[in-house]
């Protein structure tokens, strides 16, 4: 991991996990706290240990379990559940029928819960060793606070989108969540965690990630600005909206990667397009010690990797025929050739329409840097940004996506937010809305539009950020499209919005029972 040295990340991960008392799970969470103190103790008056507070707070953001993200995106039309023949209840949830006992979702919300918990733990630490530093050891603390409410803020962002109305912790202590009395709706949730940003933004570094040089790629007040204009989004407020990303696009600190397909392999790694990503590494060596996400999920179960030995996937995540077509009218290119990794028999199904008979060069199983997507059961198309070419792998490293950055947010993301909150009826003066949206089309090869519509921007958005974190699903979720998420023999309705809460969460917090999320 680029962000954080390796053996410090552990060692800080590690010690906050000591005081935490798991969240919605743990029998003992009616026991006390552990006084905030490390194993051992821990000497506050040496402020450098602070640095250990933020660092493990950074830790626990990014280490997602492979099916956090799954879960997260799965319900949009760019997207099917894929892994024919396992974690039906998966598949089940991308065709909006839903199981309240199904462990993924409990495991999503026990893990974000768990390290927005750490978060606040991380917080608490640093206010202690603030008590006995100086003016400059305090300044330092408020920025580290100031990071750890945007890492805490993003992680709440992500559990409301799913469940809509959920807790808001404000500390560590646990026992707090059983006194809840009425849970926060969704946009009680976006509100506070617009009104986070707006303490955190002065305080944090005025840069791109990309130019910290203390933790690279870390929280910048952009990251802020950024989260802040996503939870207004939510709201409606699009005035919000555009007045944060048009300060993000005014900074002039931000362009899009040149080379959409490599934006999301080795070369695009903390571009200058990158606000916020998790950050992976095997620090340039073949063994020993690295800090990866499982990418296996999203990989083909069947391949033939240029570099012989790669290992493959587990099939799941299938880019949706809805979204490939979709593509295809468009006349899209490196998007779509980025987007999905083709196998034979998905060209084929394809083809039975014939109005998709003749298809460009680039539809091919084999990709542009030699790995071939050959048959495989589970599904016929595998998720192209989510793919690692086995001849980006450090030598001597054999697993799917080792070394890959997950990204979260993006500049190009950015600029369609604004042309869309210009679109409802904001005022902005970053730029017009043509000039935002015909910046990420010239990237993406295709020719520039004039009085932008906010169906053209919305069909935008679904080009430029199929397949990421579900952001087509809450658009439409969002704008009331209900209508597309009818496609492929699904069925949907409003009342289907939002998972139901997990079993196991609502038998130790009755609250939640009470909900008809």
């Amino acid at each position: 991991m680029k962000l954080f040295k390796k053996i410090n990340a552990k060692r800080a991960l590690s010690a906050l996990s000591a005081l935490l008392i798991f969240v919605g799970c743990s029998t003992q969470l009616d026991e006390p706290q552990l006084n905030n103190n490390f194993a051992g103790g821990t000497d506050f008056t040496d402020a450098s240990g602070m640095q250990l507070s933020v660092v493990g707070a950074y830790a626990a953001f990014q280490n997602r379990g492979w099916e956090q993200p799954l879960l997260i995106s799965v319900r949009g039309d760019d997207v099917n559940a894929g892994g024919l023949g396992d974690q039906q209840d998966f598949a089940e949830t991308d065709l909006f029928n839903y199981n309240k006992d199904y462990w993924m979702y409990n495991s999503l919300w026990e893990n974000v819960y768990r390290d927005v918990i750490l978060a606040h733990t991380a917080m608490e630490q640093i206010v202690r060793y603030q008590e006995f530093g100086d003016a400059a050891d305090i300044a330092k603390g408020d920025q580290y606070i100031a990071e750890i409410k945007v890492l805490r803020a993003m992680m709440l962002f992500q559990i409301s989108e799913v469940w809509g109305d959920v807790f808001i912790p404000m500390s560590s202590n646990t026992n707090e969540l059983l006194d809840v009395q009425t849970l926060p709706t969704k946009d009680e949730v976006m509100q506070h965690l617009s009104n986070q940003m707006d303490e955190a933004i002065p305080l944090l570094p005025n840069m791109r990630p990309n130019e910290r040089t203390d933790l690279p790629g870390g929280v910048t007040r952009y990251t802020a600005l950024a989260i802040k204009a996503m939870a207004n989004q939510e709201l409606k407020n699009y005035q919000a909206v555009a007045d944060a990303t048009g300060q993000i696009i005014s900074s002039g600190k931000f362009s899009l990667f040149p080379d959409f397909y490599e934006l999301f392999k080795t070369p695009g790694k903390l571009s200058d397009e990158s606000i916020l990503d998790f950050q992976y590494s095997d620090y340039g060596q073949g063994e020993g010690d690295s800090s990866n996400h499982l990418y296996a999920p999203y990989g083909p179960q069947g391949w033939t990797p240029a570099v012989a030995g790669a290992g493959s996937g587990w099939g799941f995540y299938e880019p949706s025929m809805k979204f490939i077509k979709f593509m295809l009218d468009r006349g899209e290119t490196v998007r779509l050739e980025t987007s999905v990794l083709f196998t034979d028999r998905g060209i084929a199904e394809l083809q039975t329409d014939t109005n998709y008979a003749t298809l460009p060069s680039f539809v091919s199983n084999t990709t542009r840097d030699g790995d071939v997507i050959n048959d495989y059961a589970r599904a016929l198309f595998a998720s192209g940004k989510h793919y690692f070419p086995s001849n980006q792998l450090i030598p001597g490293r054999t697993a799917y996506g080792s070394n890959k950055n997950y990204n979260v947010i993006r500049y190009g993301e950015i600029l369609l937010m604004y042309a869309e909150a210009l679109a409802h009826g904001a005022s902005g003066s970053a730029m017009t809305a043509d000039q935002a949206v015909n910046l990420v089309r010239t990237r993406a090869g295709m020719p520039a539009l004039s009085g932008v519509t906010l169906d053209q921007i919305i069909d935008e958005k679904f080009a430029e950020l199929g397949m990421e974190w579900g952001k087509r699903y809450y658009d439409l979720l969002r704008l009331e499209r209900y209508d597309e998420l009818n496609y492929d023999g699904r069925t949907f309705s409003p009342s289907k919005s939002y998972l139901p809460y997990p079993q196991s969460q609502v038998d130790q917090f009755p609250i939640l029972g009470e909900q008809t999320n």
